[in-house]
């Protein structure tokens, strides 16, 4: 065999986590996910960890992990997410590897990535070697073996960079063919221009490093890459095979490897079932006698490098100007605004710059004290990074403090480190990829700027965010009402710091509307509630605590004294402090609960204010998920407002209702909207129920057609992808209950009039691990004779036809392509 392929997916999103919360918030613009990380999970990554294969008849033939077959890296911050986020997804992009060791000679698919997706080549030495340090870290915890390849983010390249990853035992890396600049044979002294990428993508390369040491890297085809990233070659899967084997000379003696590399959600959250696409063309060229499919690892091993290359350094595959597009205003951009500029982008990388400069002597001299090699510490401490669990924290301290820390200075040190984190975190690679100074991935950096000052203020007064904001008044905004990056700065980042003091507030605020246990995990905080008192008086209520806040990253913690008095609706005033005694702690109470026991609310927001003095807080001080969860808990009664009164329009005007219906007579939309509402109402609580009543789901499914009127498709789908989830999560468990195959089989029927196309995805995946596990021993005994078994496989196939299998799905070998 002398041909091979190769797909590269780069999967990664910026890391979107509130830099004081450790956790992404609600992101709008994600709708109707809860943020962008889950919504392009549920679009590309777990429809790939369960690719669908499907028939010529359009039926599913299998689901198969499509990672297993390509090469790919994951972003060790996207990882984390996952691991925490999405456990199923992230469980295949391991067993994908594992599988991928098997097919490929025992080298393993995944590839590293330097950590958090800075652009090396801008970034200063030492964090260059952290990065990839960090990288090693992550893949080798989650993956339990070394990496042989490392991405480069935006495969952003310098030669130092190049050589830390050598030094650390890194093998290979991919590059886009325009960043070779001139090749030669092995024994040959004479350079070949290969510049505008004219290098020979199907072979492996040696680069030869400044320290003696060498790396390989493989060109992947430019051309075919940006097919499949920005045209439609995805929408057939034999065309994509197509193009891929027809990138083969017609005529080798040599070993060929034709491989692409696209960012990982090309398939499928860019490409609407690209999935499906890359699956089918994986299987197609398994299936092949005249092509192979490879990771970069075994085609190394196989075909060692013969050929020398130099490279252009400083450059990147996004980029015509090499690193541009993330330190000045060089042309590059979404393309979404017309007319937009990015003269902001140099000023922003100025400020971070300066910033990282300021805070190196700082964190050099503050650990001195504590930490025996403040940098190789910060190597180190991937290792807590990954694993904040108590003891694997001690132990990285014993490993790497100077002496035995105090509990202060165990803090002093731990938040030494997250400065540094945040320090490189700011440089995240998307904060200048985008068009706009204000857009949230460029405020996100800003975000983790802002944590490392506070940091650093806090520790010893430092105080940098004058002299930051002046150099962010620099960096113009193309929206008018923010003016400049100091105004952005201002409006959209400085409001997210987050102390103890607010995370109390946020505790005191939110228990008002919640049961709180004495001891509550808030993010990754902790509260320890000592004493507490609610008093009510009327719809008002004031609530005085004293509770003990500790982080979970840093380890510190303060006791704090609140109170916060509830004036109905979204309206909430409080305040929080230092506890000093307790004796004063009961000053307090009796001073706040006074005015309030004798209705006299103003003067208990005044006392509030006077006790507190400046540690005051709103709703609007709540973090964004829990502003949402009260502000729909404020509503419950508005809402149940608006349903009884459409109820008893619809109950007292039904004959009417009806009469009109009968007769063809439109409804105004005085009569159809209560309908419309209630019925929507009604079948979206039957399908929400434990026990689902099927005849009530289907007189309320009648009605929609009988009175002419919508049915809400996004709710009313959601709620059916959950009822059938559930119920195929009830048939795996109990595989021989046809009554819940019949069930399923109604439900099917029932709703197939309303065309609400629920998400299938989870549910398939259950019938057909189940089908493969159980259909062929049920159909023998059916065959045999047993009149169970036969009702059953009955069952059984009516609904694989629901969710769009025939019988072959369930055989060994059931795939066609």
């Amino acid at each position: 065999m002398n041909r091979y392929v190769c797909i590269h997916g780069h999967f990664y999103q910026p890391p979107r986590e509130n830099p004081w919360l450790e956790e992404i918030e609600l992101q709008e613009s994600a709708h109707p996910y809860h943020d962008w990380n889950e919504r392009i999970t549920a679009e590309s990554y777990a429809p790939n960890a369960y690719a669908r294969i499907l028939r010529p008849d359009g039926r599913i033939a299998d689901i198969v992990n499509n990672f297993s077959r390509i090469s790919f890296n994951v972003g060790p911050t996207l990882f984390q997410w996952l691991e925490h986020n999405q456990p199923d997804v992230y469980n295949r992009l391991l067993e994908a590897d594992r599988e991928s060791r098997d097919r490929f000679s025992g080298h393993g698919s995944a590839m590293a990535q330097a950590y958090n997706h800075l652009i090396m080549p801008l970034a200063n030495s030492r964090d260059k070697r952290t990065q990839v340090v960090w990288g090693i870290a992550d893949f080798e915890y989650r993956f339990g073996r070394r990496p042989e390849g490392m991405w480069l983010p935006e495969t952003a390249v310098d030669l130092e960079s190049l050589d830390i990853m050598a030094e650390q035992g890194i093998r290979f890396t991919v590059l886009s063919p325009h960043q070779a600049k001139q090749m030669r044979w092995s024994q040959s002294d004479h350079w070949m221009d290969v510049t505008g990428g004219r290098i020979d993508t199907q072979l492996a390369y040696r680069c030869n490093l400044p320290s003696g040491r060498s790396i390989a890297i493989f060109f992947y085809n430019g051309k075919i890459s940006q097919e499949v990233a920005f045209t439609r070659l995805l929408s057939d899967g034999q065309r994509f095979v197509n193009r891929l084997l027809g990138a083969f000379p017609k005529i080798s003696d040599r070993p060929r490897l034709v491989h692409i590399a696209t960012d990982g959600e090309t398939y499928g959250h860019h490409n609407l079932f690209a999935d499906m696409a890359l699956a089918w063309a994986l299987q197609n060229i398994e299936d092949r006698d005249d092509v192979q499919l490879i990771d970069y690892a075994e085609f190394l091993e196989k075909v060692p490098p013969e050929h020398e290359v130099e490279i252009f350094e400083n450059t990147s595959w996004s980029c015509a100007h090499g690193v541009e597009r993330w330190r000045s205003d060089c042309g590059d951009n979404t393309g979404m605004h017309p007319g937009w500029h990015q003269k902001w982008r140099t000023p922003l990388r100025n400020a971070l710059n300066w910033l990282r400069d300021e805070l190196i002597p700082f964190y050099e001299q503050e650990a001195a004290g504590l930490l025996r090699s403040p940098w190789e510490a910060r190597d180190d401490y991937i290792s807590v990074i990954l694993n904040r669990e108590p003891e694997r924290v001690r132990k990285f301290l014993e490993a790497n403090a100077g002496h035995p820390l105090s509990p202060e200075e165990t803090v002093q040190a731990l938040r030494l480190l997250e400065l540094q984190r945040h320090a490189m975190l700011m440089f995240t690679s998307c904060g200048w990829f985008f068009d706009e100074i204000s857009g949230i991935e460029t405020t996100q950096v800003m975000l983790y700027a802002l944590r490392a000052m506070q940091i650093a203020q806090e520790r010893t007064g430092l105080d940098l965010e004058p002299k930051f904001m002046q150099q962010l008044e620099e960096a113009p905004s193309n929206i008018p009402t923010y003016g400049n990056g100091a105004r952005v700065f201002e409006a959209l980042v400085k409001p997210a710091r987050v102390d103890l003091h607010r995370v109390a507030a946020h505790y005191s605020i939110a228990s008002l509307f919640g049961e709180y246990e004495d001891v509550q995990k808030i993010f990754c905080y902790t509260i320890s509630r000592d004493i507490s008192a609610c008093y009510e008086a009327g719809a008002e209520r004031l609530l005085v605590t004293k509770i003990r806040v500790r982080s979970d990253i840093t380890w510190e913690e303060g006791a704090i004294d609140l109170a916060v008095v509830y004036l109905g609706s979204h309206n909430f005033f409080g305040g929080t402090r230092d506890h000093d005694t307790m004796p004063l702690f009961a000053m307090m109470r009796r001073d706040i609960r006074a005015p309030f026991l004798q209705g006299n609310i103003p003067e208990t927001i005044t006392r509030i204010s006077k006790q507190f003095k400046n540690k005051n807080y709103s709703l609007w001080h709540l973090f964004h998920d829990e502003q949402r969860r009260i502000f729909e808990k404020v509503l419950e009664h508005a809402f149940d407002e608006v349903e009884f009164f459409f109820r008893l329009i619809t109950s007292h005007h039904f004959p009417v209702i009806q009469a009109m219906r009968q007769m063809n007579l439109s409804l105004s939309p005085a009569l159809s909207t209560p309908m419309e509402y209630i019925t929507n109402t009604d079948l979206r609580r039957a399908l929400e129920n434990p026990e689902i009543d099927l005849r009530r789901v289907k007189d309320m499914a009648e009605r929609f057609e009988e009175f002419s009127i919508q049915p809400d498709r996004s709710t009313l789908g959601f709620a059916a992808r959950r009822k059938i989830t559930a119920l195929m999560a009830q048939l795996s468990e109990n595989p021989e209950e046809t009554d819940i195959l019949r069930t399923l089989d109604s439900l099917f029927r029932i709703l197939a009039d309303l065309d609400l196309q629920p998400d299938l995805w989870e549910a398939q995946n259950l019938f057909l691990t189940m089908g493969k596990k159980h259909y062929s021993d049920h159909k023998r005994r059916a065959e045999s004779g047993d009149a169970s078994a036969g009702e059953w496989v009955e069952s059984f196939l009516k609904v694989g036809n629901h969710f769009n299998m025939g019988e072959v799905s369930y055989e060994p070998a059931s795939v066609v392509v």
